[in-house]
């Protein structure tokens, strides 16, 4: 299969599965948010950010290890060595998984009092705990079997554990008495660990089909530790002011008179809102999986031709999609928060952080571009760096202006993470991104957004957004007959449209 054909093809099924995938999901996350409220969303939320640590301490660096060595294998037409650098990997992350799993149960106490601030964290932490070491390699296959292009199978196995995951908590869930936050956590982070329990039987039951004797003889742990070691030091600090990030706003909230529960508001916009806002990313998050090890072999290969236009065309394609989604959902923004929380206040709060869309969109694509071209270690640096800064930002504004300024915060750190991410890519890539299209057309959807803002109904402003911003983006330039094509392209098989694989060398 040609590139632009397997790149294509890998993205259409990922995207499709995503979607599935994340409408379970946000859907499942609007149903345990009527079963535990809006103060036992921010709990859980407390928790998997703590948990989220633990899982970046045992991975170490192990799933994108995988990831990006496979690819490099792959591409230079070497599986044996391939298969021997998943086994490193493997071990690598048992050693760290389960030093890891020891520390966090032992100071589960600890952490529950003293960071999350109640005893009501504990179970659910001593649960992860127990899952951390298969949780751990479960993302290493995952890792590899996309670096390998098994996408299909890798998407079936998703969908499986998805409906599993939601099947599993809403059984224990069901079970268990109304108003015990303690063991509805819990449940949640039970159901996820049986999801990846499925998930690594699954792929290794898969994997061991079609692996073949090896007779690499490469230096494992060296290349395994070379490239791991830096990406763990990198993603454990990221992780760790991530999760001290999160940890604070609560009780920085708490410090302002307008706040009436922290822990409710801070559920609110992390469990509520982001959900929603980042729904139709799947597409997104499939075209990262993929685009990972593409631009990774793309880098082995020298195809610096094919890594220019693969990041234009993505930036490009991402940006509209973003003004497109981020403008609906401002639109919509009382009709959605009304149909999904009709008891919780956060219809202001959907339609700031709706204007952020478009960025936190660019900022996904971008992160991802970064890791493939090989700076895994600087993407981590700029997220750290974004980190601190946000740190710093909330503990100043949190008590002086509520969420005005963790909104403020939110926007400028992001907006620092996006500008360091870009610029890397463009440098690697050596790419020139036109300045024309950066500001019109983000000014072409606000003219398409108060045009719609006249219009009664939900399908009427729809309608009315859609038309105009893409009649206006013809007007302008922005869309020519060049994208037409490369949409139908995207429509119909790679096989009918030959001109697929002749896009991607222009």
């Amino acid at each position: 299969m040609k590139k632009g054909n397997r790149l294509l093809s890998g993205a259409l099924m990922l995207t499709g599965v995503n979607l599935l995938l994340r409408f379970a999901g946000t859907a499942f996350q609007v149903w345990l948010s009527g079963q535990i409220g809006a103060a036992g969303i921010g709990l859980l939320q407390l928790i998997l950010s703590v948990n989220l640590l633990a899982l970046t301490l045992g991975t170490a660096g192990g799933r994108t290890t995988a990831m990006y060595l496979t690819a490099e294998a792959l591409g230079q037409k070497r599986p044996g060595d391939a298969d021997r650098l998943l086994s490193g990997c493997f071990v690598y992350s048992i050693l760290c998984s389960a030093a890891v799993s020891i520390a966090l149960f032992l100071y589960a106490p600890n952490l529950a009092l003293k960071w999350i601030g109640t005893v009501d964290a504990l179970p659910s932490l001593r649960t992860w705990a127990s899952f951390l070491p298969v949780i751990t390699l479960s993302g290493v296959m995952t890792g590899y079997f996309t670096a390998a292009n098994r996408i299909g199978t890798l998407a079936a196995v998703e969908v499986a554990e998805q409906l599993f995951v939601i099947a599993a908590t809403a059984a224990i869930l069901t079970a268990l008495p109304i108003g015990d936050r303690a063991e509805a956590c819990r449940a949640v982070v039970l159901g996820s660990c049986l999801g990846a329990v499925l998930t690594l039987a699954c792929l290794m039951f898969l994997y061991s089909r079609c692996a073949g004797e090896s007779d690499s003889t490469i230096p494992v742990a060296g290349r395994v530790l070379r490239c791991a070691l830096p990406l763990a030091v990198a993603d454990d600090l990221k992780a760790g002011v991530s999760a001290l990030e999160n940890l604070m706003v609560p009780r920085r909230l708490a410090l302002y008179s307008g706040t009436g529960d922290p822990l409710a508001a801070f559920g609110r916009i992390s469990g509520m809102v982001f959900p929603v806002l980042m729904f139709p990313a799947a597409i997104l998050s499939s075209l990262a999986e993929v685009l990972i090890p593409e631009l990774a072999r793309c880098a082995a290969t020298g195809s610096r031709r094919r890594i220019r236009y693969l990041v234009r065309r993505n930036l490009r394609v991402t940006l509209l999609y973003g003004l497109i989604c981020g403008g609906v959902m401002f639109l919509l923004s009382e009709q959605l928060c009304g149909r999904l929380y009709p008891d919780q206040p956060i219809v202001s709060l959907m339609r700031r952080f709706a204007l952020l869309v478009p960025m936190l969109y660019c900022d996904l694509i971008a992160d991802a571009m970064t890791k493939g071209l090989g700076q895994q270690a600087a993407c981590a640096r700029y997220s750290v760096i974004s980190n601190i800064c946000d740190i710093a930002l909330m503990y100043v504004l949190l008590p002086r202006f509520g969420i005005d300024g963790y909104f403020i915060s939110f926007t400028l750190t992001h907006a620092l993470n996006f500008f360091l991410s870009l610029r890397k890519v463009l440098q690697i890539g050596n790419v020139k991104l036109s300045g024309y299209f950066a500001w019109l057309a983000p000014l072409t959807a606000v003219f398409a957004g108060f045009g719609a803002s006249c219009f009664s109904g939900s399908v009427r402003k729809i309608a009315a957004f859609l038309g105009l911003f893409f009649g206006l983006c013809f007007y302008a330039g922005i869309l020519g007959k060049g994208d037409l094509r490369w949409i139908r392209n995207l429509i119909f098989s790679a096989e009918k449209s030959p001109k697929i694989a002749d896009a991607t060398n222009s």
